[in-house]
This record gives structure tokens, sequence and C-alpha cells, in this order.
């Protein structure tokens, strides 16, 4: 398994700029290994922030550098060889959701970019307020096995409404009546927080991959 594949099996944390500012870069014989947050062990986040700054080489070296701002604090987007291509629309300015995962070098924290798209400035305040009443998530009460298999149909639900351009929740949970409203609110937040899904608006979602 590649050191990429293995990033993208971490959680996407839901974080704004300044808790990665303050929180502790671990190191791994000087190669990063991960962010320490409280009781978490942070690889790869989930941002909404501004473009405020672009640099890209001009030379044969390709190299991206964007900075992002979600007014807590900014940090360096950097993209590398083939990798800048997939970003070379992304602009100054923008308000985007990004997915993406945690280097270190030189003792600055930075995020290499997986997934950015752009988004509604409205919801730099919605993400705010949302992890601002972020509460400590109760255990599934839920078996294993069954877990398993309600994922899979909200997925599922997910994917097949993407021609549609996306699902509102409200629906997914009228079309699963038998699943409580509150599992299928906790596990759509999972799958955002995994960067398998995201909300092009509040209360609707789409399918990521």
């Amino acid at each position: 398994m590649s050191e990429q594949e293995q990033f993208k099996r971490h959680t996407a944390f839901k974080l704004r700029v300044g808790d990665i500012l303050m929180a502790k870069p671990v190191m791994n014989n000087e190669r990063f290994a991960f962010l320490e947050l409280g009781n978490k062990k942070i690889v790869r986040v989930n941002i909404i922030g501004n473009i405020v700054d672009r640099y890209e080489s001009s030379g044969e070296t390709k190299y991206l550098n964007l900075t992002l701002d979600d007014g807590s604090g900014q940090i360096r987007l950097k993209c590398f060889g083939d990798d800048t291509e997939k970003f070379k629309n992304v602009i100054q300015g923008q308000t985007i959701i990004l997915i993406g995962t945690l280097r270190n070098w030189n003792n600055e924290t930075y995020i290499s970019p997986e997934i950015i798209k752009e988004q509604d400035t409205k919801y730099l305040l919605i993400r705010k307020k949302e992890l601002e009443k972020e509460k400590s998530k109760n255990k599934d009460p839920l078996g294993k096995d069954e877990i398993i298999a309600v994922k899979d149909r909200i997925l599922g639900a997910i994917k097949n409404a993407e021609e549609e351009g996306g699902i509102e929740t409200e629906r997914i949970i009228m079309n699963l009546k038998d699943i409580p409203p509150i599992i299928i609110s906790q596990e759509i937040q999972k799958f955002i927080e995994e960067g398998i899904v995201f909300e092009p608006r509040p209360g609707k979602v789409r399918y990521l991959g």
C-alpha cells in the first residue's frame, strides 16, 4: 500500500486553521507522523476557507503554493509535479472546501491537498458555528454488522442521487424509515469527515468517492 493510500484511510477531521497551528506535530525519525490535538491524532483535514494568495512556478520544476485563510489563521497548501494540474483553476479570492493530508517540513505544518471544491462564502460562518457547537459523539447504539449494513444503505442513497445533483438529508430519512434519524445524521457526518461526501449547502449531500 502506498503512502498516499495509507493517508486516505485516516478520517479527515473538520478543523479550523487556528486549531492546526496550535496543535503539536509528532515526528517519527524526523518524518511527520501526525498532529496531536487533544486526544486526536490527525493526519487528514477538512477545512473551509478563502484562498488569499497563489503562487505557481514557471520553471521546469512544477510547484503550486496556495495560502488558505478561514478567519482563525493562515496555512499553506503545497502541490508538486503533475499534482499542480489538478488545482490549476483554483484562484485567489475563492472560498473553498479542502480535504488534504498534513505535512511538516522545516518546522512548518502545511497541507498537501487531495480535493479542492469551490464553496459559497456563507459556509465559512456555518462551519465556524458547527465546530463551536460540536460535542463528543455518542457510541453507536447498533451492533457492528448492523452499522455496516446501515452505512451501505445510506451511502447507496447518496450515490444513486448523484445524477440529480445530490440528495437532501431529510429525503434520506424519509426513504430509510426503519433507520433512526439520529443514526442517519451521525453516519452522514462521518462520511463528510472522511471525505466521502460533501455538503453543497446545509442539509444536502453529494458523493465525492
